[in-house]
């Protein structure tokens, strides 16, 4: 497969019927493959923080809610329906021990929680996770069948 599109942190991208998106480095971020499999609609977006609080939204791409909601309103430009997309995610990780018992720190948690809160609104099924723990994880995601790959060191190799 010579389709392969890198998607950066805070960054979205999408390809249909074919190619390989994949992105590096999730560790408290999220990794939110959307797909529409009627018309093999693949995008993945690659989130930092769960909630844009920036003045004037330069960087939607970076957050849970904006994110989403974007990327979900660019596969319905390309054909995609709603009713038919569906959610793979990973990542959310706890990568830095932060004293004290406030969820400041675990922002890998946060961004769980934001991810689940925005697809539950925009009305998408969430198929399957590999979220939480303490590794970085690279995903992939195949535009022609679907599937998440997810990577993480010293673990097996997670199809789903």
């Amino acid at each position: 497969m010579d389709n392969k599109l890198v998607v950066g942190i805070a960054d979205m991208k999408m390809t249909r019927q074919d190619g390989m998106l994949i992105t590096y480095a999730l560790g408290s971020c999220i990794g939110v493959c959307l797909y529409d499999p009627t018309i093999r609609l693949a995008a993945l977006v690659h989130i930092m923080l769960p909630l844009n609080m920036e003045a004037g939204r330069k960087s939607p791409m970076k957050y849970a809610d904006t994110g989403i909601s974007e990327t979900l309103s660019q596969m319905e430009k390309q054909g995609g329906m709603r009713s038919r997309i569906v959610a793979k995610i990973a990542g959310g990780a706890r990568m830095f021990d932060v004293g004290g018992s406030g969820s400041l720190g675990n922002i890998g948690q946060r961004n769980i929680e934001s991810t689940h809160i925005v697809l539950r609104r925009e009305g998408i099924r969430l198929l399957r996770e590999d979220v939480g723990g303490s590794v970085a994880r690279t995903l992939l995601f195949d535009a022609a069948s679907g599937q998440a790959c997810v990577r993480s060191y010293g673990k097996p190799e997670l199809i789903f």
